[in-house]
């Protein structure tokens, strides 16, 4: 009973070495599914990271995009740097610059049709001696000053005979008060002895008066002669110099520059614009950038105030509404809506 027959032992024998063969071939099986369970896990953790790397070049793309509008945004918002300047035009011909010259003379002509000498003057005479008088002073204090000179001396005779001390009195208002006395006096002498107490219409004839020079010479032929000249003031210099019109710095050849550029007829004209425009718009230290109707020409924009609400406060006379610089205007100026200075002594 005990004990089992050889046939028996042959079948467990085979029946264990099977379920070990079976057992080898699940461990087989199993094992590549697990390879591939970790070549799919592998696969899954991959592309999460191209994933991440892409949202980060995706970002990087779109705040790219988005940038420059809120930068463009905040410059538009904050004043501009006042002191960066543009390069100017490199290389500029000859036939470019005469170009671009006169374009701004016709920008200017429409910005101030209206442009004319800022001394009050009925005559020559009148008008020369404003002219000298406005010599480190501004043309509102000359035509504040000259009604009282002009309604007690009306001739050059009469001026040249006055006694020094009561001229003097009269023009302290105006500064260098003796020396201009001398020069006022001088010039009206030297009329009444040589020319018969009229006011040569000549250059040459001007220039030998005391106290006149070719720019006092020019604001007289151009404005009481109707003869051209270009009237080389200190805005005019600077505005000139500031366009890039010539590199001049003497008068004398700022003058000869800037006449090559334009036709002869146009010089009286282009005086008015380009002295108006620097006493209204492109000052000295604070140009008016923002506000410039000739902008775009101008090789120095930037060198001012280049916000457009910041750049209108500066602007002055009648563009800042205030009242402009003769107690009597041309009609036109008036009609245009300036307003004539205050007299001597107003509020």
């Amino acid at each position: 009973m005990g004990e089992q027959s050889p046939g028996g032992e042959g079948k467990t024998a085979k029946a264990t070495k099977t379920a070990k063969t079976a057992k080898k071939a699940a461990v087989k099986k199993s094992a590549p599914a697990k390879k591939s369970t970790a070549k799919k896990t592998a696969a899954k953790k991959a592309p999460a990271k191209k994933t991440a790397a892409t949202v980060v070049r995706k970002a990087t793309v779109k705040k790219a995009e988005i940038a420059p509008k809120k930068a463009t945004a905040a410059v538009e918002k904050a004043a501009p740097a006042k002191t960066i300047r543009p390069k100017p035009p490199r290389a500029e011909s000859r036939v470019a610059l005469v170009r671009r010259a006169r374009r701004i003379n016709r920008e200017l002509a429409e910005v101030f049709p209206y442009a004319h000498p800022e001394l009050d003057f009925e005559n020559p005479f009148q008008l020369l001696v404003a002219t000298v008088l406005s010599a480190q002073t501004t043309d509102l204090r000359v035509n504040q000053t000259t009604p009282a000179l002009f309604a007690r001396y009306p001739t050059p005779e009469e001026l040249a005979a006055a006694n020094p001390e009561e001229v003097e009195e009269i023009l302290r208002p105006c500064g260098f008060f003796r020396a201009k006395t001398r020069s006022v006096m001088g010039l009206s002498k030297a009329l009444t002895e040589e020319f018969g107490g009229e006011v040569p219409g000549r250059l040459e004839d001007l220039v030998k008066l005391p106290g006149v020079g070719r720019k006092t010479a020019f604001v007289v032929l151009g404005n009481a002669f109707g003869r051209p000249g270009i009237t080389v003031d200190t805005h005019f210099q600077r505005l000139v110099r500031r366009w890039q019109w010539t590199e001049e710095t003497e008068p004398d050849k700022i003058e000869a520059a800037v006449g090559a550029l334009f036709p002869k007829s146009d010089w009286t004209d282009l005086s008015h614009h380009v002295i108006w425009h620097g006493r209204r718009i492109c000052h000295a230290r604070k140009p008016a950038c923002g506000a410039c109707p000739i902008a775009p020409l101008c090789p120095a924009y930037g060198e001012g105030e280049t916000d457009p609400e910041r750049a209108r406060k500066l602007l002055k006379y009648e563009k800042g509404g205030l009242p402009g610089q003769r107690l009597n205007p041309p009609q036109a100026y008036l009609d245009a809506g300036g307003k004539p200075a205050p007299p001597l002594g107003a509020g």
